[in-house]
């Protein structure tokens, strides 16, 4: 299976331009969306407070069971956020997939995106044999794609 990944390092703000994930959790965030397809699969990436590093994988449910949106579960996104807190975590991704168009923000994605320090990772389903897999920084409406750099690590789960 091919896998494309797009993007150019071109930073918004004081965020780094480039987002250093370890291939596990690529392959991971690729096995929810061809699970959840035809709807759209959603999730987060916690990471360590302040440290811009994707460690800990959050699958989450769609609750709006859709093709062409999703939303986090209002009980789930509460209890996810509460734990990474107390962990000393925060989203340092969230992710979706589109599945029957591009891995591109939506009008919707991005007006409701609400995470400014955080990448924001679609994945697209939409061709059977090719993985598309991008990151964006999504701040105050302004959307800004960055390099991908793909690690071998490891993930915590």
């Amino acid at each position: 299976m091919a896998t494309a990944i797009l993007g150019a390092p071109n930073p918004h703000g004081n965020v780094n331009g480039v987002l250093t994930i370890d291939r596990a959790i690529v392959d991971a965030i690729f096995a929810h969306a061809r699970r959840d397809h035809p709807d759209e699969a959603c999730g987060v990436i916690a990471g360590p407070a302040g440290s811009d590093a994707p460690t800990r994988f959050i699958p989450m449910d769609n609750s709006a069971r859709s093709q062409t949106f999703y939303q986090f579960d209002s009980m789930e996104h509460l209890r996810v956020w509460r734990e990474m807190d107390d962990n000393d975590e925060e989203p340092v991704v969230i992710y979706h997939s589109h599945t029957a168009t591009e891995a591109y923000p939506s009008r919707t994605d991005i007006n409701l995106a609400g995470e400014p320090g955080a990448h924001y990772v679609l994945v697209s389903t939409r061709e059977p044999g090719l993985d598309e897999f991008r990151s964006f920084r999504i701040v105050d409406g302004a959307v800004t794609e960055e390099k991908v750099d793909i690690v071998d690590a490891k993930v915590d789960a």
